[in-house]
């Protein structure tokens, strides 16, 4: 009987040394194949997820009428310069408030004189600037005069530039400069006094504070409501965008902030945040209707291109420069 050989049954050696080179290569070689395969796409991925984020936000923006994560970028910006002023420095807030009403008022000047309408900008920043001191400073009286006296010089000025002008222009488009002139200022250096004045009162810089939050709570409720329940338009001729159910929202939730800001902010008695909530809802909605209705009557989009894809700086403080007003007035009797 035939007996195996001892190792016999082993497995038989290969003939010569294996290449661990060749092999290692290879397995290099297929492991950058993945990886190019995997960055491949996750790069796709990527894209379509840019694309889709893309196409959502215009059609967010058709929807809503403005580009609502840069209306967030920008509100949030602002709300950090004019928190850090207020709460470390009150007079620092004088420097915000020249900067937000001298750009103001350029951006409605220079839409103006697109319009054919010559306000002269100088004169007229100088005065949105100056009444700021004026106003912190020195007090209501100061900022009166500052407000006369500045009418004065830029119906002034444009008299001097009609005079040394060529072309005359007819006595009505000189009246209409004048009455533009007056309006601007009005309009934005008299309001922006408002804010600048109540933040030099005692505790003047939480009421300011307190008020741009209940501004904010206006336009946020219009915002949402509006967006999802919006379909009576409130008017629109001048912004058709503008819901009652837009409005309905904004009142609810300016009331709601505006007892959370009395109660835990000011100090007061929660019946008093029902009273700003109200008063709020409705400058703030006044001061929006009344932008856009100047946008109408130039016949342009926005204010100024001053931010990129999203207009002005005046579009974004119209709804402030009111409830200012109304936020001024209402500390006065509450602190009668």
């Amino acid at each position: 009987m035939h007996r195996p050989q001892p190792g016999g049954d082993r497995p038989t050696e290969p003939h010569g040394p294996v290449d661990t080179g060749s092999a290692k290569k290879g397995l290099r070689q297929d492991f950058d194949a993945r990886a190019r395969a995997a960055r491949t796409d996750f790069e796709a991925q990527l894209r379509q997820r840019r694309a889709d984020l893309g196409a959502r936000n215009e059609a967010l923006t058709a929807r809503t009428g403005r580009n609502l994560p840069a209306a967030i970028g920008i509100a949030l910006a602002f709300a950090v310069v004019m928190l850090g002023s207020l709460l470390l420095w009150t007079p620092s807030f004088m420097v915000v408030a020249a900067f937000l009403l001298g750009v103001g008022v350029y951006e409605l000047t220079s839409a103006m004189r697109f319009a054919g309408r010559d306000v002269p900008r100088i004169p007229s920043v100088a005065v949105a600037i100056a009444i700021v001191p004026a106003s912190f400073l020195y007090g209501q009286v100061a900022a009166l005069f500052t407000l006369l006296g500045g009418i004065v010089l830029i119906s002034l000025w444009r008299l001097v530039e009609v005079t040394v002008a060529r072309q005359k222009p007819s006595a009505g488009n000189v009246f209409r400069d004048l009455t533009n002139g007056l309006f601007v200022q009005a309009y934005i250096s008299l309001l922006g006094a408002c804010v600048v004045l109540l933040s030099a009162q005692p505790q003047g810089n939480l009421w300011v504070i307190g008020f741009i939050l209940v501004v904010v709570a206006v336009d946020t409720g219009a915002y949402a409501t509006g967006l999802n329940l919006g379909k009576h338009p409130m008017a629109p001729r001048i912004s058709p965008k503008k819901t009652w159910e837009g409005f309905a929202g904004s009142v609810a939730a300016s009331i709601v902030v505006g007892i959370l800001v009395s109660w835990l902010m000011l100090g007061l008695p929660w019946w008093t945040g029902v009273v700003l909530g109200v008063l709020i809802s409705g400058s703030a909605t006044l001061g929006d209707l009344t932008e856009s209705m100047i946008k109408r009557d130039l016949g342009i989009k926005d204010i100024s291109s001053f931010l990129p894809g999203h207009g002005g700086l005046l579009d974004r403080i119209d709804s402030i420069l009111p409830s200012a007003a109304v936020g001024y007035v209402l500390y006065l009797i509450v602190n009668h």
